[in-house]
């Protein structure tokens, strides 16, 4: 059984893909580190890596400091874009140096992915502009005003269009990020790690009842 000590073991095939993760101010933690928590036990699939503004702590939306391994201008080229939400996409979507770094930085990405609102931050850099996507339902609007080139998706609890990956709000994250493993990998692999994390995976992504309950359908 896999457990979050635990990893399976694999025989290395290809190098891992490098999984690059924006931190920045107010970063919603679990928009992070649930889908940290599933690539995590697969290392020789992918190589985990934290940026920040600077390299050092990174304060997320609850409270506690993350720290960042590398600066976003000395961040390595990724071959997965993680992009989170939290309260600090408000301030990054009007932060032109920043969208125009992530832009450069995300664009030649093999995935580029996000969680929650972190596709409106993709969104007005300019990387879903003609792709559907879906984002956190409480926020939906804020983040549907970003793109108006955006094929904004209300009932989803994530969204790939091509190699564009993008979750509804937080845990649905963690459901994103096993579709995704599926994707690469098998889901015979994804579902091996769901169930070493005790996690019950939903695999539909159109299961949605958040759409309902905040009033999108």
């Amino acid at each position: 059984m896999l457990g979050g000590e635990q990893t399976l073991a694999m025989a290395k095939s290809d190098r891992p893909r490098r999984v690059g993760v924006v931190l920045f101010d107010r970063f919603e933690l679990l928009d992070v580190f649930g889908p940290l928590e599933l690539l995590g036990v697969l290392p020789d699939r992918f190589e985990l890596n934290l940026i920040g503004p600077t390299s050092g702590p990174v304060r997320s939306a609850q409270g506690p400091e993350v720290v960042a391994a590398n600066s976003y201008q000395q961040a390595p080229a990724p071959d997965i874009a993680l992009i989170p939400g939290g309260m600090g996409t408000r301030g990054l979507v009007e932060n032109g140096e920043f969208l125009a770094w992530l832009a450069g930085w995300a664009g030649t990405a093999e995935f580029v992915t996000s969680v929650c609102t972190g596709s409106g931050v993709l969104a007005a850099a300019g990387l879903l502009d003609g792709h559907r996507a879906t984002s956190n339902k409480q926020a939906f609007a804020w983040a549907q005003s970003q793109g108006p080139k955006v094929e904004w998706v209300r009932q989803a609890r994530w969204v790939a269009d091509r190699n564009r990956w993008t979750s509804s709000g937080v845990a649905a994250g963690m459901d994103m990020t096993l579709a995704l493993i599926g994707h690469v990998h098998g889901d015979e692999l994804a579902a091996r790690v769901a169930d070493g994390v005790e996690y019950d995976w939903h695999r539909d992504s159109t299961w949605d009842p958040f759409a309902v309950k905040h009033g999108l359908v």
